[in-house]
């Protein structure tokens, strides 16, 4: 992205010098007079929305394995905000900030996180790649993100329940733990027929009984909490900010912790006979 042009006419340098004296005045102002959601970082009063997976998440093989301290491999598949576009550093994505979450949660857990997204890819196109992409890796865990460039570009979310739910039958064909990611809370997504997808996303995780991480909840109760859009969002107002892919990547790591650690806290229910 070039640089912004500065307009025409060039100040004095007294007019700078003052300038930059009210500037600084200001700016020490703000500071002092600053709310608690601004004294944090963007990223922190993102995660303090402590967004959850949702309702009755169990997640057995990713327990199992994080029970054990691992081995836990995890496979990101996705479009390019899976990918990480507008970041040049992989630990940077949201895949790599789970990593180094779940790293700093779990010391001791032997972890391999495989990025498997793809710029401009579709559910239809996430399908097809499956072999290759993701079982190929045998993971314990896939987090699927879905839906942004199915409404984004083709302008259409009718009839993808049932493509959803093809593709986390494939998925989880091989033992492995689902997690679905929905669409973010950005401008261009707002614009355009995301109810529909949300809602079919939302219908795809109940019908097969895997969880879902919802990122548009996050991001929403995010912006409720007093951050602007544009600092979980990126220039282009779609993809994430560098904010926005640590904030997600982290929450994501500690619903996952939540629900292994819930999970080997509850005593397994005993079943009782008929007489």
């Amino acid at each position: 992205m070039g640089r912004l042009r500065r307009r025409e006419g060039e100040l004095s340098p007294s007019r700078i010098r003052s300038l930059a004296c009210a500037g600084a005045l200001i700016g020490a102002a703000a500071l002092s007079w600053s709310s608690p959601a601004r004294a944090q970082s963007a990223t922190e009063t993102c995660l303090a929305v402590d967004q959850r997976l949702s309702a009755d998440a169990t997640l057995p093989r990713t327990t199992a394995a994080l029970k054990a301290n691992g081995p836990l491999k995890i496979v990101a598949m996705g479009s390019s905000s899976t990918l990480g576009l507008w970041q040049s550093d992989p630990a940077k994505t949201y895949p790599g900030m789970l990593e180094s979450e779940l790293r700093r949660l779990r010391p001791d857990l032997r972890l391999e996180v495989v990025n498997s997204g793809r710029n401009a890819d579709t559910i239809p196109g996430n399908i097809a790649r499956v072999d290759r992409d993701v079982l190929m890796h045998r993971p314990d865990l896939v987090i699927w993100q879905i839906g942004t460039n199915d409404v984004t570009w083709l302008q259409s979310a009718d009839s993808l329940t049932g493509r959803i739910v093809e593709g986390i039958r494939l998925l989880k064909a091989d033992g492995a733990d689902v997690i679905l990611m929905d669409q973010q809370y950005a401008p261009v997504i707002l614009a355009s027929q995301y109810s529909k997808m949300q809602a079919s996303i939302a219908e795809a995780a109940r019908q097969e009984r895997v969880p879902l991480f919802s990122r548009f909840e996050l991001m929403r109760r995010a912006v409720d909490a007093g951050l602007s859009m544009g600092a979980l969002t990126a220039w282009d107002g779609l993809h994430n900010s560098a904010a926005g892919y640590e904030c997600i990547g982290r929450a994501l790591a500690r619903a996952i912790v939540t629900v292994a650690q819930t999970n080997m806290e509850t005593p397994p229910k005993t079943v009782r006979r008929r007489k």
